[in-house]
């Protein structure tokens, strides 16, 4: 599965890199080479932050899961526990 950014996210990311060259580098990167280097890094280390954030999702999903039972667990055959506390005991 390959990992796709929407055009306008894709141009944000570029604008970003090219930025982050001029801030950080002797020599700014040109909107190829920050697409490329976007695309690089999309397809190399993306699937790696894909995948952790995957696993933190079912992690938390698993916890939502297991809490279930104490959110919505009712306690059966009840009534005559109940009804017994109520009324008093005929003799």
């Amino acid at each position: 599965m390959s990992i796709e950014l929407t055009k306008e996210d894709r141009q944000q990311a570029i604008l970003s890199i090219e930025r982050w060259f001029r801030e950080n580098m002797d020599e700014p990167a040109g909107n190829v080479t920050a697409g490329a280097l976007l695309g690089f890094m999309l397809e190399e280390i993306g699937p790696s932050i894909y995948n952790k954030a995957v696993a933190d999702v079912q992690e938390r999903l698993h916890a939502r899961v297991a809490e279930l039972d104490f959110e919505v667990h009712e306690d059966e055959f009840v009534y005559w526990r109940k009804h017994d506390a109520k009324t008093p005991r005929r003799r």
